[in-house]
C-alpha cells in the first residue's frame, strides 16, 4: 500500500486528488485486515500455548480450522464490499473530487481479499512456530513484486489508480501462495485433511478469543473514520499532507508489528511450558530492543523525513511545499512519540500471548475515545494544530492501560501453583 501511494501521488495532473481518494480507503483496508485478526489472533496464540505444552495435534487442528474460517470470511467480505463500497466510501469521508479514485482502487482491491486473509492469518502461525525469517519473506515477496508491477500498470499500461490496485492484488496473491505452501511443506505443524473440517467447540473458542482483537481493530478503524472527517474540513492540501504522513506510518510501525508477532509466540509457548521467569526476561529484552529501535527510526524520520514525504506528494511547487510543511510537522510529532507506540505493541502482544484478548480490546476502545475526543475538541482551542495530537494521544492512553494490565497479570501468574519460575525449577 505504501508503494501504491508513492506512485499514485506522482500520476500527472491528478496525483494529489488520486492520492487523497486512495487514502480514504485506508480505514476500510484496516477493517478488512481486522477480520484476519478475528481468526488468527484467536488461533495463533492458542497454537503457541499448545506447542509449548507439547500438544502438537491440537495446534495442527487449530491452524487447519483457522485456514478454513479465513477462506469463508474472505468470500463474505468480498461480496459485501463489492455491493456496498460506494456508500461505505461516502461514509468514510469521500468527496465529489475523490470518490471516483477511491472506488477505482477499492473495487479491485476487495477482489483480492482472500489473499489478504490467507497471507496475514497464516503468517501469524508461521511466526508462532519460530519461522520469523519466512514470515518476513512472505512480506518481502509481495513488496518487491508490488514495486516492480506498479510503474508497469500505472504508467506503462496507463491504468492509473486501477493499475495500482491490480499490482497490489497480484502481489498479495504471490505472498499468499508462498505462505500457504510454506505452511503445508516446511512448518513444524502439518495440516491434515481432517484439520480443515470446522468443529463447533473449537470454532467457538477461536471466535471467543479472536473477537476482542477484531473488535479492537474495527474500533480503531471507526476512530480513523471520524478523524478523517475532521481532516476533510481543512482542504485538499491539508488532506494531502496528512495522507502522506499516514502512508509513512506503516514504515514507522513495521518493526513494532514484527516484534509484536515474535512476543506473542514467545510468551505463548513459555506460558504453555509454565516458565514464568522466562516470560519476564523475554518481555524485558523485547522492551529494550523496541525502545532502541523506535529511537533510531524517530531520529531517521526527523533527519530525512522530508525526503521520504516528497515521494508521496505531487503538484505545483507551491502545492508541494504547503503539503510538505503540514506532513513534516505531523511526522515530527509522531516521531518524538514513537517509543510510546512501540511499548503499545510489545505489551499488547505480551497480553495476547498470555491468552488475554479482552484488555487489548479495551485498549482499542481507549484509543478510539481519545483519538476522536482530541480530533473533535482540541481544534476548537488550537485550530488545525489540535488535530496533529489525536494519534499520539490515542497511543498514550492505550499504552498506559496495556502496561498496567500486563504487570497485574504477571503478578497474579507468578503466585499460581504449578507454574515454574524458571526452566530448571
Amino acid at each position: 500500500n505504501i508503494v501504491d501511494r508513492i506512485y499514485i501521488g506522482h500520476i500527472p495532473e491528478i496525483g494529489t486528488a488520486a492520492l487523497t481518494g486512495v487514502g480514504i480507503t485506508f480505514p476500510i483496508i484496516t477493517l478488512i485486515s481486522a477480520f484476519s485478526s478475528l481468526i488468527a489472533m484467536g488461533g495463533a496464540p492458542r497454537a503457541s500455548i499448545a506447542m509449548g505444552a507439547h500438544h502438537k495435534d491440537r495446534a495442527e487442528r487449530i491452524m487447519g480450522n483457522c485456514l478454513t474460517a479465513l477462506l469463508a470470511i474472505s468470500v463474505v467480505l468480498t461480496a459485501v464490499f463489492l455491493l456496498f463500497q460506494e456508500p461505505v466510501l461516502w461514509a468514510f469521508g469521500a468527496s465529489e473530487n475523490t470518490i471516483g479514485y477511491a472506488m477505482d482502487y477499492m473495487g479491485i482491491y476487495v477482489c483480492g481479499t482472500v489473499f489478504v486473509q490467507v497471507s496475514l492469518g497464516m503468517n501469524m502461525f508461521i511466526t508462532s512456530q519460530g519461522f520469523a525469517k519466512t514470515s518476513m519473506l512472505t512480506v518481502i515477496i509481495g513488496a518487491v513484486l508490488n514495486i516492480a508491477l506498479d510503474p508497469l500498470f500505472i504508467f506503462a499500461f496507463g491504468m492509473g489508480v486501477r493499475g495500482a490496485a491490480i499490482a497490489t492484488v497480484i502481489s498479495q496473491a504471490a505472498s499468499a501462495v508462498y505462505c500457504f505452501f510454506h505452511v503445508k511443506k516446511i512448518s513444524i505443524l502439518k495440516i491434515h485433511r481432517e484439520d480443515f473440517r470446522l468443529t463447533l467447540d473449537l470454532t467457538k473458542t477461536l471466535l471467543k478469543l479472536g473477537s476482542p482483537a477484531a473488535i479492537q481493530n474495527a474500533i480503531i478503524s471507526v476512530g480513523g473514520m471520524v478523524v478523517q472527517s475532521v481532516i476533510n474540513r481543512y482542504g485538499m492540501l491539508f488532506i494531502a499532507g496528512f495522507t502522506a504522513t499516514n502512508k509513512l506510518y506503516g514504515i514507522l510501525e513495521i518493526a513494532a508489528t514484527s516484534y509484536g508477532f515474535a512476543v506473542t509466540s514467545y510468551v505463548g509457548q513459555n506460558l504453555g511450558a509454565r516458565f514464568v521467569r522466562r516470560i519476564k526476561r523475554g518481555m524485558t529484552s523485547a522492551t529494550l530492543i523496541a525502545l532502541i529501535t523506535s529511537v533510531v527510526i524517530a531520529g531517521a524520520m526527523l533527519a530525512f523525513g522530508k525526503l521520504f514525504l516528497k515521494l508521496f506528494i505531487s503538484g505545483t511547487p507551491e502545492e508541494v511545499e504547503a503539503s510538505l510543511q503540514i506532513a513534516y510537522h505531523y511526522l515530527s510529532i509522531m516521531s518524538v512519540c514513537l517509543p510510546i507506540l512501540y511499548m503499545l505493541h510489545i505489551y499488547r502482544s505480551g497480553l495476547m500471548g498470555l491468552g488475554d484478548t479482552v484488555v487489548p480490546m479495551f485498549s482499542g476502545f481507549a484509543e478510539m475515545v481519545v483519538r476522536v475526543g482530541v480530533a473533535l475538541l482540541l481544534p476548537l482551542v488550537m485550530g488545525q494544530e489540535g488535530i496533529y495530537y489525536a494519534e499520539v494521544g490515542a497511543w498514550t492512553a492505550a499504552a498506559v492501560l496495556l502496561v498496567a494490565a500486563y504487570y497485574i497479570r504477571m503478578s497474579a501468574l507468578s503466585r499460581r501453583k504449578g507454574f515454574a519460575l524458571d526452566e530448571k525449577e
